[in-house]
């Protein structure tokens, strides 16, 4: 009977390092006591060569790696068949390619590292598709062939053609300064091809940002100048590489509309972005990606936009009949009511009046209480305040006026996360928290789920942002307190790992008996966190006002209209969905009064 599956062999390039190892991969492969090489590799070699023709998929060598750098998997030989693009040898390979259409928005969602950039350098035209044939490249005509009957063919051929120009704006903003120099209104003024520039400054706020120096830009505001760089210029391709990073909901709202304003009858657009409740906005349809992190990435069909969220978050493929994540994303938000029920739970604290003071800034807070097994969520537009109350919360900042924060036990996870400490994540747990992190419960309820084994021996200085991003929340979970204060815990974080995050959170303050507040511009992961919430008005950078806790549904309302945006839940999964503006459900929640619903 002919065999079902195909081996491919991954080799972390950052991870082996033959010249410190006793090169046990090679001692116990059976292929290689056999007298052939599979396993090629010496102290002088940089990196460990795995034939993945002579691999039997025992994965000895994988047990015996003293750096889990060797990952063998198993793939059904039919993906075979469809290798778009492989770097190399025992490096990452793609299975197939989204395919874009004309006049529509494509949207991109999978984990981080199964292929979603590669796929954008490839639509791009700027990363040629070599069909898994590293040594010996395809040429246009081939890979023509390979992809002919699909919209893909029509697409490459374009390409060729017409020579379509593809515009992309990249996933890390933070490092356009160095590429990017002036006056922000000069540099737009230079790029402007459209002459559309002044409505796309007052449509992302801009205006106050034109004076300023490129190099002086916060993350957010890197983000807004990087989608309005892209969508002045005239293409016929446009890319967005998680364009939502760094924004508030305000900000991401104006941001997919302004994609969404880029269509025309015979361009692409085609964006990546992990928070679902934007890709479902601003998306016409979607293409899923799944597969092994770093190791082999498979991209489904095209799905219509609720079905492909609905597919990634069942992590089932039905026109395939494969499931490709062992559970399901399926949760139910809070069902808080508007009124805080005291019965189940003990208030512990209040606090009252406070005003803070900045130059050109001034923070309000209304008088509020908390108590344990409950997390409050902070909401408001960025410059309103929202990491200012955090600080004061933990004692980093006192107020100007008003009524001290009682002195509690505070575990604090900034907003902004630096790598000083020297050395592995391993070494910085034992410092920081070694008994808690050798508690079996700690381990099963939280390190596990935020898949901190495979990077625990790794050194902190060569983490990728959503590694230290997990690295921090496990950080701050295992130190003990009465308050945890976690601000935007799902930045750098893919879709799937957000959610992961929102319930290794709430299980653990909840569990444990805690408070905690969060902030999160994610709607999803807030409004699954939250079981009240502190709402920010007034005007961002000038004068703003916390209001006092409220509940779930009252305090989504509040939040809601002032954005003049309304929420329904998806039956099957119950994630929220925003509706398109001036739809039936929009006009009709809005007349309701239901910006925030808790019905399908």
């Amino acid at each position: 009977m002919e065999e079902t599956l195909t081996r491919i062999a991954i080799v972390n390039k950052d991870k082996c390092k033959p010249n410190r190892c006793a090169l046990e991969c090679k001692k116990v492969c059976p292929i290689n006591k056999a007298k052939k090489l599979c396993i090629d590799v010496e102290k002088t070699s940089k990196i460990a060569n795995i034939s993945e023709e002579l691999c039997i998929g025992c994965a000895l060598c994988v047990k015996r790696c003293p750096f889990s750098a060797i990952t063998i998997i198993n793939l059904p030989r039919d993906l075979e068949k469809e290798t778009t693009h492989r770097y190399g040898n025992n490096m990452f390979k793609l299975h197939r390619l989204p395919m874009p259409r004309a006049g529509e928005v494509l949207g991109l969602v999978g984990s981080n590292g199964t292929g979603k950039s590669t796929a954008l350098k490839i639509l791009s035209g700027k990363l040629k598709p070599n069909l898994g044939r590293y040594n010996d490249l395809p040429d246009w005509n081939e890979i023509l062939v390979y992809f002919r009957g699909s919209e893909l063919q029509n697409y490459f051929t374009r390409i060729l053609e017409e020579n379509l120009k593809a515009t992309i704006k990249p996933q890390y903003v933070d490092y356009i300064p160095k590429a990017v120099k002036g006056l922000v209104g000069n540099v737009l003024r230079t790029k402007d091809q459209k002459g559309i520039l002044d409505s796309l400054i007052q449509e992302l706020d801009m205006g106050p940002l034109l004076d300023k120096e490129v190099s002086a830009l916060s993350g957010g505001e890197l983000q807004r100048f990087a989608i309005c760089v892209v969508a002045i210029q005239n293409s016929d391709v446009y890319m967005f590489d998680e364009p939502s990073s760094y924004l508030d909901v305000k900000q991401r709202m104006k941001a997919a509309t302004t994609i969404r304003s880029l269509l025309a009858s015979n361009n692409y657009v085609i964006c990546v972005e992990h928070d679902l409740a934007i890709l479902d906005y601003l998306s016409d349809f979607i293409c899923c990606l799944w597969g092994e992190p770093a190791a082999y990435g498979v991209v489904t069909l095209p799905f219509g936009v609720r079905e492909g969220i609905n597919v990634f978050l069942e992590g089932f493929v039905p026109t395939e009949n494969l499931r490709f994540r062992e559970t399901s994303m399926n949760f139910k938000l809070s069902e808080a009511a508007d009124e805080f029920i005291t019965e189940s739970r003990t208030s512990h604290y209040e606090y009252g009046n406070m005003v803070k003071r900045f130059e050109g800034f001034r923070l309000a807070i209304e008088p509020g209480e908390f108590s344990n097994s409950e997390i409050i969520v902070m909401l408001g537009q960025n410059g309103t305040g929202k990491t200012t109350f955090i600080k004061m919360l933990a004692g980093k900042l006192t107020p100007d006026e008003g009524t001290q924060v009682p002195e509690l036990a505070v575990s604090y996870k900034p907003q902004v996360i630096t790598a000083h400490f020297k050395g592995t994540v391993r070494g910085l747990f034992h410092k920081k928290i070694r008994d808690i992190y050798n508690n079996p419960q700690f381990q099963s309820d939280v390190v596990r789920p935020m898949q901190i084994e495979p990077i625990i021996d790794q050194e902190l200085s060569q983490l990728s942002g959503g590694e230290l991003q997990r690295v921090a929340i496990v950080l701050a979970l295992g130190k003990p307190a009465n308050i945890y204060l976690i601000d935007e815990p799902s930045a750098y974080l893919d879709s799937e790992q957000r959610i992961i995050t929102a319930k290794v959170i709430k299980r653990f303050i909840l569990n444990n008996k805690k408070t905690a507040f969060i902030v999160e511009h994610d709607f999803i992961m807030a409004t699954y966190l939250a079981d009240r919430v502190v709402v920010y008005e007034g005007t961002p950078s000038v004068d703003c006002t916390a209001k006092s806790p409220e509940g779930l549904v009252g305090g989504m309302n509040r939040f809601l209209s002032e954005l003049e945006i309304t929420f329904r839940r998806d039956p099957l999964n119950f994630r929220p969905r925003i509706n398109k503006l001036n739809s039936q459900k929009d006009r009709e929640q809005k007349v309701a009064g239901r910006y925030f619903s808790l019905e399908d």
